[in-house]
């Protein structure tokens, strides 16, 4: 759940500060959803293809910062042309890595795959001790 605390760098970007709990998951998808509305009209409308893109990523990335990161402190996003990009930041300084190659009938292990599938790029960059910051793209406007 975020601390209610918000910092608007510019119309299009936008930083939470997270904290622990059962609904950061809903709240982060929330906010992405807010945002892609905002900032896309029509075209970041719930149902459009691309939407469902990246609130499932969203998914994916912030369930891997509560399961493996310890925890997700930030949330960032930023509407860059016809893109979003999201920033999920978490306590781990340890770069998300797949478990071998995808195999659909795990019950898990599928957030690697999703994000080479669907982001249109996507990568990691290590905070120190602040940990890292797991990040995506996705084209909003195909």
């Amino acid at each position: 759940m975020s601390t209610g605390e918000k910092t608007v760098t510019t119309r299009r970007s936008v930083r939470y500060e997270l904290a622990e709990g059962p609904g950061v998951l809903a709240e982060c998808r929330d906010l992405t959803q807010r945002a892609l509305a905002a900032w896309f009209g029509h075209a970041g409308a719930r149902g459009r293809e691309p939407v469902e893109d990246v609130l499932l990523l969203v998914s994916e990335v912030v369930t891997n910062a509560r399961l493996h990161g310890g925890a997700p402190y930030e949330l960032c996003l930023e509407g860059r042309g016809r893109a979003l990009c999201v920033q999920v930041s978490d306590s781990s300084p340890h770069r998300p890595v797949p478990h071998g190659p995808h195999r659909a009938g795990r019950p898990s292990g599928h957030g690697l795959y999703l994000l080479q599938r669907l982001a249109a790029h996507w990568g990691t960059v290590t905070r120190g001790r602040a940990g890292k910051t797991v990040w995506f793209e996705v084209d909003v406007l195909r």
